[in-house]
């Protein structure tokens, strides 16, 4: 008999066997979670709550999940014949929580299992892994299944009243909603921010150039207008006074190794077609193990952790590397990571497996993306640990009838780490003349630049990241879910690297923030994750932390339904059979179109649903069709009209989009056929429908609502001859429109 190893991804299979070898292990994946909450029971919360009991009891329903019910059927033949079982899913309190639900469904007995974690996938590394078994950490499951209970109950009871409330609108999150807060939030503060402009003051002279800074010793950089620009100017000798002359050695030492957080924003920022999603994914295949030459290994450390550390192992190892191949001079120091209050699952950090394993000698297993991470974690790896860029800087004070102005330069005197992580952090060079004390020197030119002052820039995704964490909302291996989230939902958008909330958004925003804002918000957020913290510590009992969220959300939602009015989000265009707007709407079978006219008017149209969610979803690198301008400004703001296309088709809108949020309705020639023969006043008129994804043209009374005559073939204006009714145009010939009369005549 064998024993059995079970790790979440058939990729690290491949790996671990060739180390542990063939003959005394199996080794097989869970393919991430084997089971989770069914959705059943009160409101479909999966979780059966004991309200008598103070706090309430909340003890969860577990099913398998269809799509793992042939895996979990495998596992249980290999336990069977097993000698032993080691749960080695990932090093987190979700690969934890992973462990305890195998050891559950396989039904494992103490003794016939162990738990083991490998923080990378390399040889020595699994060996030592294997070597240290220990217990499943049941204060990090609890930890973890109270966060799902919570999520479960707070995402299913908002998105059940936001699907209610806001037409459009999909579903809410407890952390996937208040990122959203954040985007809208920074949307408002852009709207609202005045716009002005200022002036700065440059001397030029030979060589270099110095800008004002001061006016008789008070700061003074930014002037307000152009009349007391030119004064200043008007009041300058030509000749300077330089009165100080300040160089100094400064030292910039590299940056920390990566963590997941800087992962992301790093990748986001300087590798091309890179998002917070990608990033992981491409992660998670080089964390897992590549084939290179003869065997498999993995080549970085787990990709989700909030640590900064490294291990003396690779420390010595790199130390070593930097000697020999740079020159003892750029041998660093290792850097101390301050402790953050939220950091949590501290492992190591994300770095290379190797660093004798450089990103050319293993180029060729790779594929473009994945060389490009690799190659940005190698450097960084690499930087961390090597010696500070040393530099002279310099500062030169001239003085002109009291004003102040001054010139920096800036000249590497040791290129240290930026020697191999240069092509990622940009120096260059700013040279400085010599220049002696209490000399004059002459400006060949004295030059106005007139600036806008910046408002808040919106976010990208590397700095909402960046935002998330500083804020403690959510977890660093979640920020890639919760951005995906929102642009699944529709609630968010992206101009170039810009994120902006939809009018989707923005409407799902405003009803959450009316009405629960007691725990979407940024506070609540932080709060609820250290008592996950203290709930993984024993600090926290997770009935009692559940309890609280349950009876909040409860006594808001009673509120809201109240006082709540149900918000709409229109889609641009008129209802072709009413002239009413058409706007979004929730049905049983998910998102349609509708007229907002309802329920006077029932025209509808079709929305294709969005396919659902799975793990490792391929990135739509498809490019964005760029707007095209028609020459026509905007009415409402005097912007440039562009035609864009949406996922309803094209239309045109103000190219200011989303400040401005005008849209032009479609103007479209009205097509007269003949007398309405019902109604007598109307006229019959040609129409287009745009049911269940497809486009049809149908006449009707243009005294709709009123008069509801429709035909479905252009009616030629004649009577039948034999049953009053109008005649239409068949496919080959002339025919009665009532369909039980069969009269019909040549074209």
């Amino acid at each position: 008999m064998k024993d059995l190893i079970i790790v979440e991804s058939p990729h690290k299979t491949i790996a671990i066997s060739e180390f542990l070898g063939k003959d005394n292990y199996i080794v097989s994946a869970s393919k991430g979670h084997v089971r989770d909450l069914k959705i059943a029971g009160s409101e479909g919360l999966g979780v059966n709550i004991d309200e008598t009991k103070n706090p309430y009891e909340f003890s969860p329903v577990y099913e398998i999940s269809s799509s793992k019910a042939k895996t979990v059927k495998d596992l249980k033949a290999l336990v069977k014949n097993a000698k032993h079982v080691y749960l080695a899913t990932d090093p987190d309190r979700e690969g934890e929580a992973i462990a305890w639900h195998l050891k559950e469904v396989l039904e494992l007995k103490e003794g016939e299992y162990d738990r083991v974690t490998f923080n990378e996938i390399t040889k020595n590394v699994v060996l030592e892994g294997m070597k240290n078994p220990r217990s499943i950490d049941m204060d990090l499951v609890h930890s973890q299944e109270t966060r799902r209970i919570l999520d479960r109950i707070i995402g299913f009871k908002l998105s059940a009243i936001s699907k209610k409330y806001v037409s459009g609108g999909i579903a809410a999150g407890r952390v996937q909603s208040v990122a959203l807060k954040l985007i809208c939030d920074r949307e408002e503060e852009i709207r609202n921010f005045v716009h002005e402009n200022f002036y700065t003051i440059t001397s030029i002279f030979p060589k270099f150039e110095a800008g004002l800074k001061k006016y008789k010793g008070e700061k003074y950089e930014e002037i307000p207008d152009e009349q007391e620009a030119d004064k200043v100017i008007s009041s300058l000798s030509p000749k300077y006074l330089i009165t100080n002359i300040d160089k100094k050695e400064k030292d910039k030492a590299s940056l920390a190794p990566f963590k997941t957080s800087t992962l992301q924003q790093t990748a986001i920022n300087q590798l091309s077609g890179f998002n917070s999603k990608k990033t992981m994914t491409v992660a998670q295949h080089l964390y897992e193990g590549k084939k290179i030459g003869a065997g498999t290994v993995g080549l970085i450390t787990y990709m989700r952790t909030d640590s900064e550390r490294m291990s003396p192992e690779f420390i010595n190892e790199t130390f070593e590397y930097i000697e020999k191949n740079y020159g003892k001079d750029y041998v660093g120091f290792v850097k101390k990571q301050k402790k953050d209050e939220n950091m949590q699952d501290a492992h190591e950090c994300i770095r290379v497996t190797s660093i004798y394993r450089t990103p050319e000698s293993i180029e060729k297993y790779l594929d473009k993306d994945e060389f490009k991470l690799y190659s940005l974690i190698y450097a960084r790896s690499l930087a961390a640990l090597m010696a500070p860029r040393k530099y002279l800087a310099t500062d030169v004070t001239l003085m002109n009838n009291d004003y102040e102005f001054h010139a920096t330069g800036s000249v590497t005197t040791f290129d240290g780490y930026s020697k191999i992580y240069s092509t990622y952090e940009k120096v260059e060079d700013t040279v400085i003349p010599e220049l002696e004390v209490n000399t004059e020197i002459e400006a060949t030119e004295v030059k106005k630049e007139e600036h806008e002052k910046k408002g808040p820039a919106r976010y990208t995704e590397a700095s909402l990241v960046k935002e998330l964490e500083s804020k403690g909302i959510g977890r660093p291996s979640t920020y890639a879910t919760i951005i995906d989230r929102n642009f699944q939902h529709k609630y968010i958008d992206k101009d170039k690297k810009n994120l902006f909330p939809t009018e989707l958004g923005e409407q799902e925003n405003k009803f959450l923030q009316e009405n629960f804002n007691n725990f979407i918000n940024e506070t609540y957020t932080k709060e609820m994750e250290d008592k996950l913290d203290d709930i993984s510590e024993k600090k926290e009992e997770g009935n009692a932390v559940l309890t609280d969220a349950y009876q909040k959300i409860a006594g808001d939602i009673d509120e809201t339904k109240k006082t709540a009015v149900k918000l709409v989000v229109k889609v641009g265009r008129e209802c072709p059979e009413c002239g009413g707007d058409l706007v979004e709407r929730n049905g049983k079978f998910g998102k349609f179109i509708a007229c907002s006219n309802y329920p006077t008017c029932k025209y509808t149209e079709h929305v294709e649903q969005p396919k659902p969610e799975t793990d490792g979803e391929v990135e739509n690198t498809e490019p964005k069709e760029e707007p095209i301008p028609t020459g026509e400004k905007c009415p409402e703001c005097g912007g440039d009209l562009v035609e864009r296309k949406g996922r309803y088709g094209k239309f045109v809108a103000c190219s200011n989009f989303p400040t401005c949020k005008y849209i032009k309705k479609e103007e479209k020639e009205v097509v007269e056929v003949c007398k309405c023969p019902n109604c007598k006043t109307g006229k019959i008129v040609e129409r287009v429908s745009h049911k269940f994804g497809k486009t049809n043209t149908f006449y009707g009374c243009n005294n709709y609502p009123k008069c509801r005559t429709t035909f479905s073939k252009k009616p030629t204006g004649e009577k039948c001859p034999e049953c009053g009714e109008m005649l239409v145009e068949g496919t080959h010939k002339i025919e009665c429109s009532n369909k039980m009369c069969e009269f019909e005549k040549e074209k």
